[in-house]
This record gives structure tokens, C-alpha cells and sequence, in this order.
């Protein structure tokens, strides 16, 4: 009985624990994040407005429109895509904030390949403007 009331005790305080999200701080803003590519692990930059998503990385300039869904959701969508695989729109999500100094995101294809499983990756974005 004892340990019951422990577990229920235990889950009663972890169901109010809520995640700080404060998604609007991160609208607009420039930001650093790291990848592995090949095993290399490389530092991308990127500027995002409103509307638009400029990325820096390897020296080379990419666009990208931006569509907000909700203040923690956003399309991606290439401006001048080079090839088949970069037409295709990326859903980004904002998951977790740390203050105004960094956020956690989760991205994946906005729609799914036939055939294919939808795939989604997660990064830490560190503002740096």
C-alpha cells in the first residue's frame, strides 16, 4: 500500500513538471548549430527572419522561405533548389528553450515518401546575435 501511494505520489509530481517553451524569442535571429557529416563534425550558421531562413556552411549561401505554422512550427521550403531531394519542404519543430540563449529542435520531411519512413533528426540551435 505503502509503495502505491509512492508511485502515485511520484507520477502526480512529474505530470506537473511542464517544458519551457518560449518559441517567439527564436522567430527571428541568428544562430550556430553542429552536425557529423562523414564522421566530421562541422559548425553551420544560419540568419532567419520572418520569412526568410538565410544558411552559411562550407562557404556556401542557401535560402529558404519560411512558413509559420504555430509560434513553435515552421516550414522550410528552398528557394532554388538544385535537385529533386532539396524541392522537398522540411517541417521544423522548437521542443524545448533555454532561456533566450539556445533552443532544441526536431525536423523531418513535411511529407511523407511513399515507401520510405519518415525520418526525423533533432539539433540544439545557439543564438548568437
Amino acid at each position: 500500500m505503502k509503495n502505491i501511494f509512492l508511485l502515485c505520489l511520484l507520477l502526480l509530481l512529474t505530470s506537473c513538471f511542464e517544458v519551457e517553451r518560449n518559441c517567439a524569442d527564436f522567430k527571428t535571429g541568428e544562430f550556430e548549430f553542429n552536425y557529423t557529416i562523414d564522421g566530421v563534425k562541422k559548425t553551420g550558421r544560419f540568419v532567419r527572419t520572418d520569412t526568410l531562413n538565410i544558411d552559411y556552411y562550407e562557404g556556401k549561401i542557401d535560402s529558404s522561405s519560411v512558413r509559420w505554422i504555430n509560434d513553435c512550427e515552421f516550414i522550410l521550403k528552398k528557394l532554388n533548389p538544385k535537385t529533386n531531394s532539396e524541392r522537398d519542404a522540411i517541417h521544423m519543430k522548437i521542443l524545448t528553450t533555454e532561456g533566450t540563449s539556445s533552443y532544441t529542435f526536431e525536423y523531418k520531411l513535411a511529407a511523407k515518401k511513399p515507401n520510405k519512413p519518415l525520418r526525423s533528426e533533432k539539433g540544439v540551435a545557439y543564438r548568437i546575435n
